[in-house]
């Protein structure tokens, strides 16, 4: 006969795991001998075995009662139940590991590798990194509300990085957010570009409120930058309403 210290010891549990297994139900709780201690025989060493590998597989202790109960087929069923259970909670942890994986990279999470291989391709040809964060959270929405969007047109995107101009803008803004005034004759040529990009769309009929020409602006148009209120009264100069959707007024400001 064992005390509660040595039925625990035997088994590899603790004795406050053996106390919460009389509390649930799961280990009947013996009598106290006359000396005042509860003593456990064998049947209760191999339930406690029984339950502690249970347990220890991932089955909830809700269930192992019935499980201990339960006859050879029952106990079958119950264990593929269970397992399936817990090959979806592995491939779910597997999926956050990946996640997870991914931070150290920054420009990886949420993002496809279509957007990340477009991405380093802006640091290549100079753009800085807080363009390219900036770059980052906007295909970071897009990608989330459009997941389908993305592999249609990243090729295009690629593509635009040819044209001088379109370098010469993410390069501008680089530029300006590194340090410029709110008068920034940059802002200026920024506007020229962007106003020429509308009108070479609206006039090909490609115009799209998804088109890079009109998202290069973004980055710079961060609420906490007074720049782009400038910014946008110079496309407006230009007969541009906006920058992200440009739309042609219908007589640009005298």
């Amino acid at each position: 006969m064992l005390t509660i210290g040595q039925l625990a010891a035997y088994a590899g549990v603790t004795v406050r795991a053996v106390r919460h297994y009389h509390q649930i139900g799961l280990l009947p709780e013996p009598e106290r001998d006359a000396s005042g201690y509860r003593r456990y025989g064998a049947t209760a060493v191999v339930s406690l075995i029984k339950i502690y590998t249970l347990a220890g597989a991932g089955v909830p202790l809700s269930q192992i009662g019935q499980m201990l109960e339960a006859d050879a087929s029952t106990f079958t069923e119950a264990v593929q139940r269970i397992d399936g259970h817990l090959r979806e909670e592995i491939e779910r942890l597997e999926a956050s590991r990946k996640q997870i994986a991914q931070l150290a990279s920054g420009d990886s999470l949420a993002l496809p590798p279509e957007v990340v291989a477009f991405l380093d391709r802006l640091r290549e040809i100079g753009v800085s990194e807080r363009v390219v964060e900036g770059e980052r959270d906007g295909w970071i929405l897009v990608a989330a509300r459009w997941p389908d969007y993305i592999r249609e047109v990243m090729p295009g995107k690629f593509t635009q990085l040819d044209d001088p101009r379109i370098v010469r803008l993410y390069r501008i803004l680089s530029e300006l957010l590194e340090g410029g005034a709110g008068d920034d004759p940059r802002l200026e040529e920024s506007a020229d570009i962007l106003a020429g990009l509308a009108e070479q769309a609206y006039t090909s009929g490609e115009m799209t409120h998804h088109d890079l020409a009109f998202d290069l602006i973004d980055a710079l148009a961060a609420e906490s930058d007074p720049r782009s209120k400038r910014l946008l009264d110079l496309m407006r100069e230009r007969g541009w309403s906006g920058w992200t959707r440009p739309e042609r007024l219908a007589e640009p400001p005298g």
